[in-house]
C-alpha cells in the first residue's frame, strides 16, 4: 500500500487549496472525497474580493455575475447603505463549478483524487490508517476539510467547542420581471430575521435566497424565508430547492492539531462571526496548513508550532473579535439601530474594507465601541 505524505479529507475550497499547495511543492498528496465531481454543495455563493485576489490562478471561468456595489439594508431603523469599490466586493459562484476548478488545478499539479470514498474510522500509529468505504488509505499527516460536521475531527477526539447556527438556503427561479430588477442587486437585509439576516444573491439565472439566525435558538427560518420573498417583491416562485446547514462562527477552543491532523476551514470553525462568510478564511486556512507542513519539512512537532504561529498572527485575533462584535450587534437590536443611525456609513464602509482585505477587525473594538456608547442606556 502506498504512503502519502499527506491525506486531505474533503474536496471543498479548503481542502482542494491545500491539495494544490502542498502538489506544487512536491508532497506527495492523496485527495478524498466522499461524493463524486463535480456535486453540488449547499452555500449562498457569494465570494469576497479579500478570497478571490489571493487565488494562484484566475477563476472568472466560473464566476456568474460581480457586484461592485452591495447593498445592505436595516428596515426598521431606516437606513439603506450602499458601498461601492473599483473591484469586484463579492462574486458570485456555485460551488460545484468552483470546487471542481480548483482540484481540477491540483490534479493537475500531481495529486491523487479518489472519490466515492467515504471515510469510517482512522487508526493512529507510525502512520494514519484512513478506512473508507472503497479501502484503507495511510498517510504520515491529515488536513481535515471536511466542512462543519467534520468525521476527522469527531474520530481524532477533537469535542466540539465551536459556535454553530442554522441557516437555509435556496435555489429560487422566479418570474422574468423579478429576475430582471432582483438581478442588479447582491444585498444583505439585517432586520429580515431576529438575530440575523437575509440575502439574496444573483447567480446566472437564479437567485440564491437565504436566512440565518445568528444565534442558535429556536427559530421557524421557513417562515421568516416566505416573509422575506414579500420584503423582495417576489410575485411568483417558478421553482425552488432548499438545503439546511449549520455554519460555525467561532474557532475551536481546544487547538486545530493533534496526532498529525490539521483542522481547517468550517472543521476548525473559522467562518466569519459577523458575515458568517467562510469561503475566504477555508482557502486561507488550506494554505496555512499546507504551508506548514512544506515549512516544517513533514516534521510533527514543527508542523504544528508553525500552524498554530501563522493562525494566531494572522486569523484567530479577527475571530475573537469578530465573536464579540457579532454578539454585539446582533442580540441588541436597539444598540445596532442607534450604531447605524449615527455611523452606518463608516460601518458599511469598514465592513467593506474587511470584504475587500483592506483591513480585518481591530483587535481594540471592544474600546473603542464602549467608548462611543458613553451614556446609551443598554436593556
Amino acid at each position: 500500500m502506498k504512503i502519502f505524505d499527506v491525506a486531505v479529507i474533503g474536496s471543498g475550497p479548503a481542502g482542494a487549496s491545500a491539495a494544490l499547495k502542498l502538489a506544487e511543492n512536491g508532497i506527495s498528496t492523496v485527495l478524498i472525497e466522499k461524493e463524486t465531481l463535480p456535486r453540488y454543495k449547499t452555500c449562498g455563493g457569494g465570494f469576497v474580493f479579500r478570497g478571490r485576489k489571493n487565488m494562484p490562478f484566475d477563476v472568472s471561468s466560473v464566476v456568474e455575475r460581480e457586484f461592485y456595489k452591495i447593498d445592505v439594508y436595516f428596515d426598521k431603523a431606516g437606513i439603506h447603505l450602499q458601498p461601492e469599490r473599483d473591484e469586484p466586493i463579492v462574486s458570485m459562484i456555485m460551488r460545484d463549478d468552483f470546487d471542481n476548478l480548483i482540484v481540477q488545478k491540483a490534479k493537475e499539479a500531481g495529486i491523487t483524487l479518489l472519490e466515492g470514498h467515504k471515510l469510517k474510522d482512522i487508526t493512529f500509529g507510525e502512520t494514519i490508517t484512513l478506512h473508507t468505504s472503497q479501502g484503507d488509505i495511510q498517510s504520515k499527516f491529515v488536513i481535515a476539510a471536511d466542512g462543519a460536521l467534520s468525521p476527522t475531527a469527531k474520530l481524532t477526539g477533537w469535542e466540539d467547542t465551536r459556535y454553530l447556527i442554522p441557516a437555509l438556503e435556496y435555489e429560487v427561479e422566479v418570474s422574468p420581471e423579478d429576475f430582471e430588477r432582483l438581478s442588479k442587486e447582491v444585498r444583505f437585509d439585517f432586520d429580515a430575521v431576529p438575530l440575523g439576516y437575509g440575502w439574496s444573491f444573483p447567480k446566472k439565472n437564479h437567485l440564491s435566497i437565504g436566512v440565518a439566525s445568528a444565534r442558535r435558538t429556536k427559530i421557524d427560518l421557513k417562515k421568516y424565508y416566505r416573509e422575506y420573498l414579500i420584503t423582495l417583491g417576489i410575485t411568483e416562485v417558478v421553482n425552488e430547492e432548499f438545503h439546511g446547514f449549520q455554519i460555525p462562527v467561532s474557532p475551536r477552543e481546544d487547538g486545530f492539531f493533534r496526532k498529525n491532523v490539521l483542522l481547517v476551514g468550517d472543521a476548525a470553525g473559522f467562518a466569519d462571526p459577523v458575515t458568517a462568510e467562510g469561503i475566504s478564511n477555508a482557502i486561507l486556512t488550506g494554505v496555512m496548513a499546507a504551508e506548514s507542513i512544506i515549512d516544517a519539512k513533514l516534521d510533527s512537532q514543527k508542523t504544528e508550532e508553525i500552524y498554530n504561529a501563522k493562525l494566531n498572527e494572522v486569523l484567530i485575533p479577527e475571530l475573537k473579535t469578530g465573536v464579540y462584535l457579532s454578539k454585539l450587534f446582533y442580540e441588541n437590536a436597539r444598540v445596532r439601530h442607534f450604531l447605524m443611525k449615527k455611523y452606518g456609513v463608516r460601518f458599511g464602509e469598514a465592513m467593506t474594507d474587511v470584504f475587500m482585505g483592506l483591513r480585518s477587525y481591530p483587535a481594540d473594538i471592544k474600546k473603542s465601541i464602549l467608548d462611543k456608547l458613553k451614556g446609551f442606556v443598554f436593556k
